[in-house]
């Protein structure tokens, strides 16, 4: 049996197979195949949890979002995000006509067939999410976002071969150096963390043979830390949410009406011009961010009227509005879902697909308004120090 991206583990009288792949590579799932049905483990773990386990096995898993539930949990940048994320792998495995994750689909399939136990050894993906989103700090989180936008619409391809060459470990460890050091600290709850949490499950696993399938950026890390016991529950904790974003959500509207309260009592006309100046930018920039992602004239019009109130009141948000309009006028149907993975390809199928124009509508209105808020803001600062 060809022995490449294969790692063997001798531990407490046990063999631990380890399987490194790259994620869109028919090699890596033909190879997946031929070593469970040859080694007949008595378990098979995969680099999956069960809501990505979840999302596998259900193909129709779009068809069954409810847009507005997504709206009204806060959650759209985040679906945004993970579709941004998910289309730069969905288009690698279409320029070699495979399903993406097919070498996990093809370990679960596997596993049934030799009777082996499944273990979904990956860490909840919400848990690695907010991990990684408290531990990169705001310039990281603008870079990441910046960097994953556009990285949707890039036309750069890659061989099949420069896939399988990735997986082989001198060429793995100069893509992490290389990750590591943009994003230094993105590293330690996607990587490091990881590694420990699945050479744990992989080390939980039952059976004297254990297979375990996973992406071959992971094979290093877990090869160092089999040796050593992990806390699981310790590296499932979501960090606690900051009060500062909050507290500095309800002082800045707070600060803003004490403002052009003392600009009222000094100068009525100059309280008034701040006023309408705060308004008008609000409103407006609100307006030309649903405007942006096209959004239907209703939404575009709701924009401009819940600027100032989603400005002004930290729990409401101008895009949750918009969005909502949007989705009411322009509901998504069926066949939207089912073409999402292949419209996120392009910057026109971003904005022609309804699901993301609802997403887009959202996001791109609250950055109006956050933007119409800043310079709003400045202005009533200006005629506050200027009629002091």
């Amino acid at each position: 049996m060809h022995e490449e991206n294969i790692t063997r583990i001798q531990l407490d009288g046990r063999e631990l197979i380890l399987i490194g792949t790259a994620h869109v590579s028919r090699q890596s799932a033909e190879q997946v195949k031929q070593v469970i049905e040859t080694e007949r483990p008595d378990s098979v773990c995969i680099e999956l949890d069960a809501q990505r386990y979840q999302s596998v096995m259900e193909n129709s898993k779009w068809k069954e979002t409810d847009i507005f539930k997504v709206i009204k949990e806060k959650k759209s940048s985040l679906l945004l995000m993970n579709l941004a994320i998910s289309s730069f792998q969905n288009r690698l495995a279409d320029q070699f006509g495979i399903k993406p994750g097919q070498e996990m689909i093809q370990g679960i399939a596997s596993a049934k067939e030799t009777g082996a136990e499944l273990v979904l050894a990956d860490r909840n993906i919400q848990v690695t999410f907010s991990r990684i989103w408290s531990n990169i700090g705001f310039m990281g989180k603008a870079q990441l976002l910046t960097s994953v936008f556009f990285s949707i619409f890039s036309k750069e391809t890659i061989s099949e071969e420069d896939l399988e060459k990735m997986k082989s470990q001198d060429t793995l460890n100069a893509v992490l150096n290389d990750f590591t050091q943009s994003f230094p600290r993105l590293k330690k709850p996607l990587i490091d963390e990881r590694d420990q949490y699945l050479a744990q499950k992989i080390k939980d696993a039952p059976g004297d043979k254990v297979v375990a399938v996973l992406g071959a950026a992971h094979v290093p890390g877990i090869t160092k830390e089999i040796h050593n016991d992990h806390d699981l529950k310790a590296l499932s904790e979501v960090p606690p949410k900051s009060k500062w974003p909050t507290i500095i959500g309800w002082a800045l509207p707070i600060l803003l009406v004490v403002l052009l309260t003392i600009t009222f009592y000094n100068n009525p006309a100059a309280g008034i011009d701040g006023t309408i100046s705060w308004v008008l930018w609000t409103a407006s920039l609100g307006a030309i961010g649903a405007a942006l992602a096209f959004g239907h004239p209703l939404a575009i019009l709701t924009a401009f009227v819940g600027g100032p109130v989603g400005a002004l009141h930290p729990l409401l948000a101008a895009g949750w509005f918009s969005g909502l309009m949007q989705a009411y006028v322009r509901r998504p149907n069926v066949g939207d879902f089912e073409t999402l993975s292949k419209d996120v390809f392009t910057l026109k199928g971003f904005w022609d697909n309804k699901v993301t124009r609802v997403l887009l509508v959202v996001v791109l209105t609250n950055l109006g308004t956050a933007a119409g808020n800043i310079i709003g803001g400045a202005d009533v600062i200006r005629l506050f120090l200027k009629n002091l």
